[in-house]
């Protein structure tokens, strides 16, 4: 049971997860939570890989966002996911887990520039890599950088911690007895329309066939169950 079932993952958490009930900034007993589930999911000998979003300092497609350029406004959203990395770095380093932040937008004093062979480096060193500054570039989500990141790093999958326990065919919130697929195809995902993840997200992983796999962060232990394959949450695959 607790022998993982993959080599090495990208898991994508959302800033909103590091602010917890806060919903603004960072909140320091969740990220201690958090960074435990990690360093006992990494002492699996499982090589792991964090893209960490930075909607809990500033959404680049938001309300706050509205009047601004929009390539002003995305750029903001990648500053934010610098902070969010760095915060996870030291919550990660005091549960003595050697991390590295990797930042595809060039800032030597706080973070390494993305390099593609340093990270599968220091993930084959075991040290616990984290991936910000999205892509680099506007137009681009984090949850499309995942999908970047899990390809180019040769990740076995990519997993998206988030609120909601697998993907359902609508909002559980509006509709009460949304069906949740326990499988689900890209596809289906994309002809449905499904806000799981954005559709150059998924368009990226179904081109390179990188399995994902959506479950929910908030219940303790889950990010454990996933990576020894336990069925939790929802895959998409061919």
């Amino acid at each position: 049971m607790d022998t993982p079932v993959f080599k090495r993952i990208l898991l994508k958490l959302s800033g909103e997860a590091l602010a917890a009930h806060q919903g603004f900034g960072v909140d320091s007993s969740r990220m201690r939570e958090i960074a435990a589930e990690l360093a006992d999911v990494h002492s699996l000998k499982i090589q792991l890989a964090i893209v960490v979003g930075g909607g809990n300092f500033f959404r680049g497609v938001a309300e706050q966002a509205k009047n601004m350029d929009r390539v002003s406004a995305d750029h903001m959203g990648m500053l934010a996911t610098v902070i969010n990395a760095l915060a996870l770095q030291d919550a990660l380093e005091k549960q003595g887990v050697y991390t590295r932040v990797q930042s595809a937008i060039e800032m030597n004093q706080v973070a390494e520039p993305f390099i593609r062979r340093r990270a599968i480096r220091h993930l084959e060193k075991g040290r616990v890599v984290i991936f910000a500054g999205g892509t680099g570039n506007p137009y681009f989500s984090t949850d499309t950088a995942a999908s970047l990141r899990a390809n180019e790093n040769k990740a076995d999958a990519n997993m998206k911690a988030t609120k909601v326990d697998g993907i359902y065919e609508a909002d559980t919130m509006v509709v009460k007895y949304a069906k949740k697929f326990d499988t689900i195809t890209y596809l289906d995902v994309l002809k449905r329309g499904l806000k799981v993840m954005d559709s150059t997200a998924i368009s990226l992983c179904k081109d390179n066939n990188l399995p994902i796999v959506i479950f929910n962060l908030n219940q303790s232990g889950n990010i454990r169950k996933v990576v020894t394959g336990q069925k939790i949450g929802s895959l998409v695959s061919a």
